[in-house]
């Protein structure tokens, strides 16, 4: 990775989570399942998908071809312009709109049912619990939480129907073989996650011993 895309990328990963966001999603999550709970705040779920069907960027094939055109000549000129800054700053080019792929899955995969839900969230958490996972949307994290709507509850599931869960590789997988692998939002949400995962794969639900 170039320096330059280096620093857009820390740029990215420490922009403002707000306290008080977590804990009112702790607390919303814990009254409900009655289960001690994990919070991480996701970070960018523009991903790619490898899903027969999909576009790399998860739209529907054969759908929104107008739009989709439009869109192929605004990415060209973005593209463009963002190679020229690059160069401009010491950077390489690079490829600003390739989405890392992150969903893959056979046709209709069970992971759309999640991923396709996560596009309108604006502040997404991923809440884990023994035996339940959840996405959990509070809005923008930017903003003094005492202003912000109470969170909502975007997608849930519950044992056995809930994904395997995998911390290590941030990824969940459903039993027809799709995976969503997870993107935490910066270094924070790393260091929040190590102070309940214990590699390889032991999980300390209440926090690890001190």
């Amino acid at each position: 990775m170039s320096g330059f895309a280096g620093r857009v990328e820390r740029w990215s990963d420490e922009a403002q989570v707000r306290p008080g966001f977590r804990e009112r999603v702790e607390a919303l999550m814990r009254d409900r399942w009655h289960e001690p709970v994990i919070v991480l705040r996701l970070g960018d779920t523009d991903v790619g998908f490898d899903v027969p069907g999909r576009r790399q960027d998860g739209t529907v094939k054969g759908k929104r071809l107008v739009r989709r055109f439009f869109w192929n000549i605004l990415r060209g000129i973005g593209a463009a312009v963002f190679s020229v800054f690059a160069l401009a700053n010491g950077g390489a080019p690079g490829r600003p709109f390739q989405r890392e792929v992150r969903v893959t899955g056979p046709a209709g995969a069970m992971a759309l049912d999640l991923v396709d839900r996560l596009r309108s969230v604006k502040g997404p958490w991923l809440v884990c619990s023994p035996s339940c996972l959840a996405v959990v949307d509070t809005g923008t994290t930017t903003t003094d939480p005492a202003d912000a709507p109470p969170p909502g509850i975007v997608w849930e599931a519950r044992e056995p129907q809930a994904p395997a869960l995998n911390f290590r590789k941030r990824t969940l997988t459903w039993p027809d073989g799709s995976s969503f692998r997870f993107p935490l939002h910066g270094r924070g949400e790393e260091q929040h996650l190590r102070t309940y995962h214990e590699s390889p794969d032991v999980i300390h639900w209440n926090g690890k011993p001190r």
